[in-house]
């Protein structure tokens, strides 16, 4: 190493020696002198021997001291290559350091909607993309099929489309039909919301999700869903509503923490005919038998249990399949997402039939009022009872509009309505107030 040391300082000294040597010819030397006339030489001499620049042009820079400079510059670059090679070098004490920031000046790290939205910026929606964008991606391409076949019923009729984005991250797309010839009111929601959820909705999930971390004061989560009701003019065609949907809470490294599927479907008839509502029944049966045998006697009891007018003592409808909060414990990611797309797939087969075979049957005025009767009902539920309204209207920067597109566009009230016995309006409530096995 005792070698070395010269032979590094000798090196440094030789390359500032031969940049002082290497200064260009003089302009002014007899061989280069541009040949001018006395008028321009003698105002160039009267000048110190330099053209005039033009206006607004900075002077030239003056170095002070050169040769000091020089000199100064060789010692510290001969010192420093020398204490590097020596592994002499110490950086500068922490003291010297500028400080950390504050923490009101340090940068927030991207939420997950700023993740996901430059995510479908750069690669689109494939599948390794997370679990959230390809349940987005899912629900909208479903809603433009479900959409396009409900306005082939009637061609005339179009829905009103309305796109919508949230302060927070997210928006929606919101398909309305009204006062159509089929449809009273039909609405094909898709919503994409995120948002924050504070300590104490945390800890109250928690109670169903244990990977859910206790400890920390908030977290971000995300919610996606495809949701409809269908409210039909005729009082023998049945309303149908229909929610598919997904959710999902994020570390603050935009991971995920916690997540389950949600959803179902199920029918809400004002006059019964048996067999529309067993082929709605076999058809979600299948859906749910080609993936585990035990979902449909286990999702219809929930459906029956959950659409019920609890104030009324009878369900909202004659069910159909209903489950949440379906996660790890359930069953893999993978194999749950396949079990939505199977049942969101079944529902045009399930409903179509039933509503092209009743939308056109004769009809009297006193069976329009029962149909409104029973629309108060389906009011009364989602505006007291059900859970997806309740947390809709309790999301800041909700869409209200979207939210309470459920509600029929009429409805009835009337004080102390009681069916007349052995009518087909009795026989309903009959069932409703004891839901009975269809498939």
């Amino acid at each position: 190493m005792a070698t070395l040391r010269p032979a590094i300082l000798d090196a440094a000294l030789r390359a500032c020696t031969r940049a002082q040597t290497r200064r260009p010819a003089p302009r002014n030397t007899a061989q280069n002198r541009p040949q001018v006339s006395r008028r321009t030489q003698r105002r160039c001499i009267s000048d110190d021997a330099r053209p005039p620049l033009p206006r607004g042009t900075p002077g030239p820079s003056k170095v002070v001291a050169p040769k000091t400079r020089l000199a100064v510059g060789v010692v510290f670059i001969g010192t420093l290559i020398y204490s590097m090679a020596t592994g002499d070098y110490q950086p500068p004490p922490p003291s010297t350091y500028p400080p950390p920031p504050r923490s009101g000046q340090q940068l927030d790290s991207p939420s997950i909607a700023d993740r996901d939205s430059l995510s479908k910026r750069e690669s689109g929606v494939t599948a390794r993309s997370p679990m959230r964008l390809r349940m987005e991606a899912f629900i909208k391409e479903n809603q433009q099929e479900i959409v396009r076949a409900l306005e082939a019923l009637d061609p005339s009729q179009r829905f009103q489309i309305d796109t919508w984005d949230r302060p927070n991250g997210g928006g929606g797309i919101s398909c309305v039909l009204q006062d159509g010839k089929v449809f009273d009111k039909a609405g094909v929601n898709t919503s994409v919301v995120y948002g924050t959820l504070p300590r104490a909705a945390i800890s109250k999930m928690r109670v169903n999700h244990k990977a859910l971390d206790p400890d920390v004061e908030s977290l971000e989560f995300f919610a996606a869903g495809l949701s409809l009701v269908l409210h039909p003019q005729n009082p023998m065609a049945p309303t149908v509503h229909l929610n598919y949907r997904y959710f999902e809470t994020a570390n603050q490294d935009g991971s995920t923490n916690a997540w389950w599927f949600g959803g179902g479907t199920d029918l809400t008839p004002s006059y019964l005919f048996d067999e529309d509502v067993i082929h709605f029944h076999r058809n979600i049966k299948e859906a749910c038998d080609a993936h585990d045998k035990d979902y449909y006697p286990r999702f219809k009891k929930w459906c029956d249990e959950y659409f019920s007018v609890k104030h009324r003592g009878e369900t909202r409808g004659v069910g159909g399949i209903f489950f949440d909060d379906l996660d790890e414990t359930e069953k893999d990611q993978e194999s749950l997402f396949a079990f939505v797309q199977t049942c969101l797939g079944a529902f045009l087969p399930s409903y179509l039939p039933i509503i092209e075979k009743r939308k056109e049957m004769p009809f009297v005025e006193k069976e329009k009022q029962w149909q409104q009767l029973r629309r108060g009902r389906y009011v009364e539920f989602n505006l007291v009872h059900d859970r997806g309204t309740a947390f809709g209207l309790n999301t800041p920067g909700a869409r209200i509009e979207s939210i309470l597109m459920s509600l029929p566009l009429t409805a009835r009230w009337q004080y102390q309505h009681e069916p007349e016995k052995g009518s087909r309006e009795e026989r309903l409530v009959n069932i409703l107030r004891k839901p009975i096995e269809w498939v």
